[in-house]
């Protein structure tokens, strides 16, 4: 299997063999349930499914409540396809994957959505100096974007321009992170370094090696 269902539970620091004392993220990866498997002949790509952390049954539509009964499970609140996965190990409706997946010491790619800051300026989005001094009577430039573009002609603002607006809650991939430590018993992950996303957020952690 090439990735597992996860939340963030926190960061924490570990030391190394060298004493070096590195931060590191603290992951609930799993345990993941295979709740459907997709073929070429049937769906045009093959893929497996998994779904993770239950979720009450009257906040599940009737379809999900019929796609999750489909294997076994109880209905949850996360699922992700992930199309990279050993065809010779075959899954089943309903079988359960932790983070046995994973080994310590490799290196994983992790995806989440940012922590969304709202409605922010030109030097926070995009990390614009500003004019950077107060003198010569620009009392209230010190953030702001400058010129936007010409006047006569094109006589509007080009599309792409850098301007103020939401920053964050976007798809954010972290690449290469260790692995630095498995819990299997409490189905814990502890990866080298920062993932996206606030406090108890979901994230996919996948293998591409």
């Amino acid at each position: 299997m090439s990735g597992l269902i996860g939340k963030k539970i926190g960061m924490t620091s570990m030391f190394d063999a060298a004493g070096k004392n590195i931060p590191c993220t603290v992951i609930q990866a799993g345990p993941c349930v295979v709740t459907q498997i997709k073929t070429k002949e049937k769906d045009g790509y093959e893929a497996i499914q998994l779904a993770f952390d239950d979720k009450k049954e009257k906040h599940t539509s009737k379809a999900l409540q019929g796609h999750f009964a489909k294997a076994k499970t109880t209905p949850k609140r996360m699922v992700a396809e992930f199309t990279r996965f050993e065809k010779e190990n075959r899954k089943e409706y309903g079988e359960k994957i932790g983070v046995e997946v994973f080994f310590e010491g490799e290196f994983i790619d992790v995806v989440g959505i940012s922590k969304g800051k709202g409605f922010q300026g030109v030097v926070k989005r995009h990390g614009f100096a500003g004019v950077g001094q107060a003198t010569h009577g620009q009392h209230n430039r010190l953030r702001a974007p400058g010129s936007l573009g010409a006047s006569s002609w094109p006589s509007r603002v080009f599309k792409g321009m850098r301007m103020a607006g939401r920053t964050g809650g976007n798809r954010v991939k972290m690449i290469n992170l260790q692995v630095m430590k498995i819990i299997p018993e409490k189905n814990i992950i502890i990866v080298k370094g920062s993932v996206p996303g606030p406090n108890g957020s979901y994230i996919i952690l996948e293998r591409w090696s």
